[in-house]
């Protein structure tokens, strides 16, 4: 260690994290199982059944038959990058840069098939390149995506 005054620096830099390859993808859909019984369910859990009921109800096939976004995105497809920021407000994020604490938590990698979420910046990137009209469709996607939720209520919860 060398001294400087008031200033301290380490004369090499120790590695704080592990270099190990990023695995691949973890694959859960609505055919992954789950149960509430069990003891062991973290906070993340509780995205699978959301993922579920989003994939029973063609959230992605809605999406992306309204939806007229023209930029290709590389790092994740658009419908991933939407269907993120949806997880993050179940989870109880409501800002982007609380991406960050998401980035390698394995319940939402794996719903979003990625081996990890891009960095914040990317997120802004993408909501920058929207145009106007894409707030008008998300609010017929909201809609329809209602209007299916209700449809679906009496199967979902019959009555006793």
């Amino acid at each position: 260690m060398v001294s400087n005054g008031n200033q301290t620096t380490l004369d090499s830099r120790v590695n704080q994290g592990v270099r190990a390859d990023i695995p691949k993808p973890n694959k859960i859909g609505a055919a992954t199982p789950f149960d509430f019984e069990g003891r062991n369910l973290t906070a993340y859990g509780g995205l699978l059944p959301v993922a579920t009921m989003l994939e029973k109800l063609g959230f992605q096939q809605l999406f992306e038959e309204t939806l007229t976004v023209k930029r290709q995105t590389r790092s994740m497809p658009m419908f991933g990058f939407i269907l993120g920021m949806v997880l993050a407000c179940y989870v109880g994020f409501s800002r982007l840069n609380h991406l960050r604490f998401l980035k390698l938590e394995p319940m939402l990698t794996g719903i979003l098939r990625v081996v990890q979420l891009p960095p914040q910046s990317t997120f802004w990137r993408f909501l920058a390149s929207l145009h106007l009209g894409v707030a008008r469709q998300l609010l017929t996607v909201q809609r329809r995506m209602r209007e299916r939720v209700w449809k679906a209520w009496p199967r979902a919860c019959p009555q006793k």
